[in-house]
């Protein structure tokens, strides 16, 4: 099998509107659809991020049933030139980083929480392009 890339990638939140207010108006992913007592999905460059309320979609049952509860991490890559202006623009928005790690290949990377307490990332491309000798 071929695969391309990863299409879609799933956080759990407790408040629709937060998710929206936070993705969307802070972090201005463009929104793709909300449904309130449910979910609201945003565009991430060429894959989407999912947004669910875990107590509607353990019960699914028009698709599998799914939820998750904790902290759950994504990564989000920026271009390279783009890194370092992202990080001072995350900061004055008041988003508090919550660890700065510096790789072995000579990258940096930031954390940060979303409202929820879900662990979010930011990546320069090639932090995973480094192959340890």
């Amino acid at each position: 099998m071929k695969y391309a890339q990863i299409k879609e990638t799933c956080l759990y939140v407790s408040d629709i509107e937060l998710a929206v207010q936070f993705y969307h108006e802070i972090l201005d992913f463009p929104l793709i659809h909300v449904s309130p007592n449910r979910h609201a999905f945003f565009r991430c460059g060429s894959s989407v991020l999912l947004c669910f309320l875990p107590e509607a979609t353990k019960n699914e049952e028009e698709l599998p049933p799914h939820f998750a509860f904790g902290k759950q991490h994504v990564a989000f890559e920026v271009p390279k030139r783009d890194y370092l202006k992202t990080k001072m623009d995350f900061m004055k928005k008041g988003i508090q980083l919550t660890h700065e790690q510096h790789w072995h290949s000579g990258l940096e990377s930031f954390y940060f929480e979303d409202p929820f307490g879900n662990v979010l990332e930011v990546v320069p491309p090639g932090i995973w392009e480094y192959t340890p000798k």
